[in-house]
């Protein structure tokens, strides 16, 4: 006999149905899975087994066959268990077949037939609901993310048994109730860490409040202890509260990636993320043999901290550029090529030599020139060109330490940015695919940053004497468009283009002694 069970499975970010075909035949005793299943599907054949004898049903004695419909498409992971128990059950009438009609059914399934989380809850969902599949049972660690999508029954289960009662109407299982309204995302408390606690470093302040407001990146330069991840930490602070759909966005790639927590339905918060300088290329843009987000796409929508950078492998640097222009990430196997958001922060950190103490007046450097120019020369010319602010962070001084007077709160800064985010959303409200100053392109700079002949004086200097590449000039007329956004100017003084050019500490070659 037949029985064909709805479920789904992930595609880059998304999810697609997946229809379980279950046939129970008489012959010898056989089980197999067809339709591209990965090694971990093939072997739910033993789980299920153990799952539906465990649970007190009739395991048949025949040959079963389970087809994963698309077959041209290769699945992966072990959520297509529980609707292949379904299915035997189904196709051996232990289960009425009316409620599986307009169902989807999701799970990983234990030997004692208890159900496991599976990942993806939240893109499965969205999936169910834009193919009018009303009811989805999930095991219950993962309803909270599913019950964020209205107009659908979610049902969590925690039992093979409980699914198959509930299946047979003689146990009702109360839907998960919707997690969230339209606009309640706004209301959830935001834990951040605040800007007021560093001490002194204003003009690090400063820069990280024009990064914030237009979305640039950020290499912050200076001895250890000078405040660099400090710092870095609380950027997240500083950016505008995420929308909607951006946390909808962002809940799907950590929920995939399965680090979503099962009493954080949804992420409310920029996402932070900060890899150790021995990550690969694959575990930083993303890849593997089945393809998995990397932290460039767990970092979208936030800001990706990158400390030591001069120590990160070359390779897994020169792989950044891509994402950092395009915003996404395409990663190319036999078997799919799925494209991944990538649109984040970067912000990075390093020493201006392999001691630390260049230029710092409280100790002595020990390098010689030739060593301070092959460490910082490990960060190639076109990465930097597309890093749009370069600061110098010195050490502090003790009046600044003792200070009892704490700076500027992150909520002030803040508001000043969105003001700035708004303008740019205004300006750019005819071009989705621009969100903040930091993604212009040549015909949108041309369009909206114009300098007065002041302001080209001090370019063209600043040209000739640093040595500029096209794309520099292009990041400096963009951070001063961003300056002049933060104080509601529409035009570009000079005064702007002044501020943006100090921010190209690199460029100024100040390693050299």
């Amino acid at each position: 006999m037949l029985a064909r069970v709805l479920s789904s499975a992930m595609l880059g970010i998304d999810a697609y149905i997946v229809k379980v075909e279950v046939d129970v035949s008489e012959g010898l005793p056989a089980f197999s899975t067809v339709g591209l299943p990965d090694s971990a599907i093939r072997e739910s054949k033993d789980r299920v087994t153990a799952a539906i004898k465990n649970a007190g049903f009739y395991f048949p004695p025949g040959r079963i066959t389970a087809n994963l419909a698309p077959a041209d498409i290769r699945k992966a992971g072990s959520a297509f268990d529980l609707p292949i128990a379904i299915g035997i059950l189904a196709a051996t009438n232990q289960i009425a077949i009316e409620r599986l009609e307009n169902a989807m059914v999701l799970g990983e399934v234990a030997l004692d037939g208890s159900i496991r989380s599976i990942q993806g809850g939240l893109p499965i969902a969205l999936a169910a609901k834009e193919n009018g599949i009303a009811d989805i049972l999930i095991p219950a660690e993962n309803a909270k993310e599913a019950a964020i999508v209205e107009a659908l029954n979610v049902y969590p289960v925690s039992h093979l048994a409980e699914a198959a009662a509930f299946l047979n109407g003689t146990k009702e299982i109360a839907p998960e109730p919707h997690t969230l309204g339209p606009d309640a995302h706004e209301s959830i408390p935001q834990t951040a860490l605040d800007l007021a606690d560093v001490k002194g470093q204003e003009h690090v302040k400063r820069a990280i409040e024009v990064a914030a407001a237009g979305g640039h990146n950020l290499i912050m330069i200076g001895p250890p202890g000078s405040g660099k991840t400090m710092i870095a930490k609380r950027i997240p602070s500083l950016l505008p509260k995420l929308s909607m759909d951006e946390s909808l966005e962002t809940t799907k790639i950590q929920s995939i990636i399965g680090i979503l927590p099962s009493d954080t339905p949804l992420v409310v918060t920029r996402p932070y993320r900060s890899p150790h300088h021995t990550i690969s290329d694959a575990g930083l843009i993303g890849g593997g043999q089945v393809p998995r987000p990397g932290e460039v796409s767990l970092a979208h929508n936030g800001v990706l901290f990158l400390d030591e950078l001069p120590e990160f492998r070359r390779n897994v640097l020169e792989v950044m550029r891509q994402p950092l222009e395009d915003r996404y990430v395409t990663i190319s196997r036999a078997a799919a090529s799925l494209t991944y958001p990538a649109n984040f922060m970067l912000v990075a950190a390093m020493n201006p030599c392999p001691c630390g103490f260049f230029s710092d007046p409280g100790r002595d450097c020990k390098c010689t020139p030739n060593q301070i120019q092959s460490y910082v020369s490990r960060i190639s010319g076109p990465l930097l060109d597309r890093i749009d602010i370069q600061v110098e962070v010195p050490a502090v001084k003790y009046a600044e330490l003792a200070a009892e007077t704490s700076g500027e709160p992150s909520e002030n800064v803040r508001e000043r940015v969105e003001m700035a985010r708004q303008t740019q959303h205004q300006r750019f409200e005819d071009n989705p695919k621009i969100h903040a100053n930091a993604d212009m392109e040549s015909k949108q700079i041309r369009e909206y940053c114009h300098v007065d002949a002041h302001a080209q004086d001090l370019l063209r200097v600043a040209i000739n004497q640093l040595g500029l590449s096209a794309r520099a000039y292009d990041r400096i007329l963009k951070v001063s468009r961003t300056i002049a956004d933060l104080e509601q100017n529409p035009d570009i003084e000079a005064v702007h283009v002044s501020e943006a050019i100090q921010y190209r500490s690199l460029d100024r070659r100040f390693w050299k002694k």
